[in-house]
């Protein structure tokens, strides 16, 4: 939901609705910081895998967006959208740009720089938290079985199975890690796993909300749809892939 406003801006400042829809789809599902939990939380080749998956998922989503555009469509995408006259600020690109790299030298960075680093200790730490206490109901209360017959590799209907039980009980990207870690020792397969969280971070309950108050129910069919069968696509892939090794 993070992306939200930075999406909106940019439609309304009149950025082509392929592009933001290749943005709109990849960013929730991998960054810099979800690339370094989910290699120590999962493991490095499923966060490669992942990165993968992230980059093919947003070309895909822009590429079909340019083919329908072509024919026509979304000519108009954002629900009451405003003016923006001052979208887009003045930039000379030949003015000297100073960066202070040494932040520490000045207190007032010092200050902005502490209180950054206790919110997103606190964000992490609070949703980290709940995830491993879910983890820990999880293992301790639910039969191994039941998750070997629902999303285990012998399961036909693993991955898009994992794809709708995505929707409502993924709560972000980070507590995703520990919970799909769990599954994954108590028999998911992998490739239900890659779908579980790349359809989540696209397609769960907030990130939908906040998508349907923003654009055009078509814009939003669309990318419930290209999320969807996104993810569907690379379970499958990287399912496949593990079976060549």
């Amino acid at each position: 939901c993070g992306v939200i406003p930075l999406i909106a801006a940019m439609l309304v400042a009149g950025v082509p609705l392929a592009p933001v829809m290749a943005f709109w789809i990849a960013s929730p599902i991998m960054d810099p910081e979800m690339f370094v939990l989910t290699a120590a939380g999962i493991g490095l080749g499923f966060t490669v895998a992942k990165t993968i998956a992230t980059v093919a998922m947003g070309l895909m989503a822009g590429f079909v967006v340019i083919a329908m555009e072509r024919r026509g469509w979304f000519a108009d995408v954002l629900k009451n959208a405003p003016s923006c006259g001052a979208c887009r600020p003045k930039f000379d690109a030949s003015a000297p740009i100073t960066v202070a790299w040494k932040f520490w030298n000045d207190r007032q960075r010092r200050e902005d720089f502490y209180a950054e680093m206790r919110n997103t200790g606190w964000f992490l730490g609070k949703w980290l938290t709940f995830a491993f206490f879910m983890e820990s109901l999880m293992v301790a209360y639910v039969p191994t079985q039941l998750i070997v017959q629902a999303v285990g590799e012998g399961s036909a209907f693993a991955v898009p199975l994992a794809a709708l039980v995505g929707i409502p009980s993924y709560l972000n990207g980070y507590a995703a890690i520990p919970l799909v870690a769990g599954l994954l020792d108590m028999g998911m397969s992998p490739g239900a796993a890659m779908t579980f969280i790349t359809s989540g971070a696209v397609s769960s309950i907030p990130a939908a909300i906040a998508v349907y108050a923003l654009v055009k129910k078509s814009v939003f069919a669309l990318y419930a749809l290209l999320g969807l069968t996104g993810s569907i696509l690379a379970g499958y892939v990287y399912e496949f892939s593990l079976s060549l090794v």
